[in-house]
């Protein structure tokens, strides 16, 4: 029998494990496919329908692999995640060419996944933003007959017109609002900023009653007034919210990995406190985070304030699970 080769180990078993602390990475584990979960991961790896280059295809794994630098409990609002049944379920397999058939896949994988989990709170990672809007019909299929509302986070309007070129990365809301998935007046638009969108798409989503804060409304009446409104806007005679939090809504200083970088947007406290807050919320029952690329990312900064994002809103998700 060979003799052990002295502090020869595997990757795993090499690396630094302090025993006081759960890193995020040793939390979120694989779903065996039985387990009742309170909220799972799925990635979207998509971003062929982006009008920019973009990596945002990378961004699932990226993710994933910053969970390592953190661990399971915010000092800032008292809350320890270790305990919460969350797991990763795993990534929807695209089609390497056609646009309608990955929409299509999301679509289909997400409600059948609804039907088998129905209590599971989704925390999609795309992608470009385009994945939004086969997750969200999926999303609104588990409330036949009742109504959703939406509340998103976006530096752009995301209504281009689909006859430029079909579904892309800034067609999603014109595509929810054209399939009648959800009503105008039910959507709240938080972060649009200047010099990013045309003066016809912010008259179309007006026409449409879509509510919209822009950055500077963020930063004059403060987050939490924005929220207020925003709020009881999406949620009036509504069943259940989702979250579209796209993640270029923060200023290029904090987020160098967006394809679409610009000055004045959010600074991330902002949206951290939001997103605690809408995790806490019972009737908010799905979020995503799309647009942005690890592949053009400065030392990991826009991927890991993404997970930092994520967390947060399961540090409120927790809350909710600890009153009910």
């Amino acid at each position: 029998m060979s003799r052990e080769i002295p502090f020869l180990k595997t990757p795993e078993q090499a690396a630094f494990r302090d025993q006081m602390e759960t890193k995020v990475a040793h939390w979120i584990t694989q779903w065996d496919g039985v387990e009742k979960l309170a909220a799972g991961l799925v990635g979207l790896p998509l971003s062929k329908p982006s009008i920019s280059h973009s990596g945002a295809s990378t961004t699932p794994a990226a993710v994933r692999a910053a969970f390592k630098s953190f661990t399971t409990y915010s000092l800032e609002y008292g809350v320890d995640l270790q305990t919460l049944a969350v797991r990763d379920l795993g990534d929807i397999q695209m089609h390497p060419t056609d646009i309608h058939e990955c929409h299509r896949r999301i679509e289909e994988s997400l409600h059948t996944l609804y039907e088998q989990q129905p209590q599971l709170v989704p925390i999609l990672i795309g992608g470009d933003h385009s994945t939004s809007c086969p997750s969200i019909k999926a999303f609104a299929a588990r409330y036949p007959e009742k109504k959703i509302g939406i509340i998103h986070f976006d530096a752009h309007h995301d209504v281009r017109n689909l006859e430029d070129g079909g579904p892309t990365n800034g067609t999603p809301f014109r595509g929810l609002l054209e399939s009648g998935v959800v009503e105008g007046k039910h959507i709240v638009q938080i972060g649009i900023r200047g010099f990013m969108n045309s003066k016809a798409y912010h008259e179309y989503v007006k026409s449409h009653g879509v509510h919209i804060f822009t950055s500077r409304d963020v930063r004059r009446l403060g987050i939490d007034d924005v929220l207020d409104q925003a709020l009881e806007l999406a949620g009036d005679g509504t069943e259940a919210l989702f979250v579209s939090f796209d993640v270029d809504v923060i200023d290029q200083a904090y987020a160098p990995g967006c394809p679409a970088v610009g000055t004045g947007g959010m600074n991330p406290w902002d949206a951290l406190d939001a997103l605690y807050r809408l995790g806490a919320l019972p009737q908010v029952q799905g979020i995503d985070f799309v647009e942005f690329d690890p592949t053009v990312d400065v030392r990991n900064l826009t991927t890991r304030m993404t997970v930092q994002f994520m967390l947060t809103f399961l540090a409120g998700f927790s809350q909710r699970e600890t009153s009910v």
